[in-house]
């Protein structure tokens, strides 16, 4: 079947070629008559000679040879360079004197082509889970930001302003080191995600003890309780709020199980680490603030934003709250 855009159909071909081959047209006028250039008409000409009226149809447009496919040796190779020392397709290449588009093709078949594939401690293909229902893990962690001077900081306002925010700051509330610089202090988000339904729960404190770890917890899990979602697993990394004996038993009286990390692996707690890395761009740094009370008080709006309309990529474009459907009885 000939495409949309093609001048000639099989039948207008063989038209053309017997009259040129049989009826001694020449191609020229041929040409002129069904309004092709003269290159077609004594192309269609030489394969009617050749191959007759069957020759007239579509043919194939793939190369006749294909490349010889990377044999397995050398594909182990190159996978090897990627994992261990993480080199791009150019250096691969020069190691191995093949081009560099053929390490290319490899590394994309691998799924090695870009290097958030690959775990950074092993080396390997990163390893990503989902829990199976809402509520069956949650992950918690604090992220913290430094406290904004009245007017606002340096990234919005720039240095010299900002510094000088920071001194008006410092002469109101008195806070100071012993050089005299102003002390503003941190503000510290306690976070709490869910692993399936990457829900989020986040709480401003101006420490990360674990009397103010706890008591989000139980706000926490109150909070999901609402929503449908019974917590059965807590996930933490080894800070000293979450290994304290006032952690432990919070858990035990919620009946939830705790977990840790294995120290310094950050990503077994990814899902986490990237909703710090969201509210970082999306709330602490998203706009001037001209306090730090104008910037805790944004923090609901962005979670309900967060959660209830901006889509998410792991969720196929959909937001977390779409996710939240552990009501009575729906997973037992």
């Amino acid at each position: 079947m000939a495409h949309a855009n093609a001048a000639l159909t099989p039948k207008h071909r063989l038209r053309l070629a017997r009259l040129i081959v049989e009826d001694g047209w020449p191609p020229s006028r041929a040409a002129e008559f069904f309004n092709v250039s003269w290159r077609t008409a004594a192309k269609w000409a030489q394969r009617y000679r050749e191959e007759g009226p069957g020759g007239m149809v579509d043919r194939s447009s793939a190369r006749r040879t294909q490349h010889a496919k990377t044999p397995a040796p050398m594909v182990r190779k190159i996978v090897h360079l990627r994992w261990k020392q993480r080199l791009g397709p150019v250096p691969i290449a020069a190691k191995l004197q093949m081009p560099a588009s053929t390490v290319h093709a490899v590394l994309v078949r691998c799924r090695l082509n870009r290097l958030s594939h690959i775990d950074r401690v092993t080396g390997e293909p990163a390893r990503r889970y989902e829990r199976e229902r809402p509520g069956e893990l949650i992950h918690v962690d604090v992220t913290k930001f430094g406290n904004i001077p009245d007017g606002g900081g340096w990234r919005f306002v720039g240095v010299e302003q900002g510094f000088a925010n920071r001194l008006a700051t410092r002469d109101r509330t008195g806070k100071r080191n012993k050089a005299y610089q102003p002390k503003l202090g941190n503000c510290f988000v306690h976070t709490v995600i869910d692993d399936y339904s990457r829900v989020a729960y986040a709480e401003v404190h101006d420490d990360e003890k674990a009397a103010t770890a706890a008591g989000v917890l139980y706000r926490a899990v109150a909070w999901f309780a609402e929503h449908g979602v019974t917590v059965e697993r807590v996930l933490s990394d080894n800070g000293s709020a979450y290994i304290s004996h006032l952690w432990r038993d919070s858990c035990t009286d919620l009946g939830i199980t705790h977990k840790r990390t294995r120290p310094r692996r950050p990503q077994t707690n990814g899902k986490i680490e990237r909703l710090h890395r969201t509210l970082a761009d999306g709330w602490a740094y998203k706009k001037l603030y001209t306090s730090e009370n104008a910037r805790r008080a944004a923090l609901a709006g962005w979670l309900h934003q967060y959660n209830h309309h901006r889509p998410h990529s792991a969720l196929g474009g959909l937001p977390p709250i779409t996710r939240l459907d552990n009501l009575a009885g729906h997973h037992s």
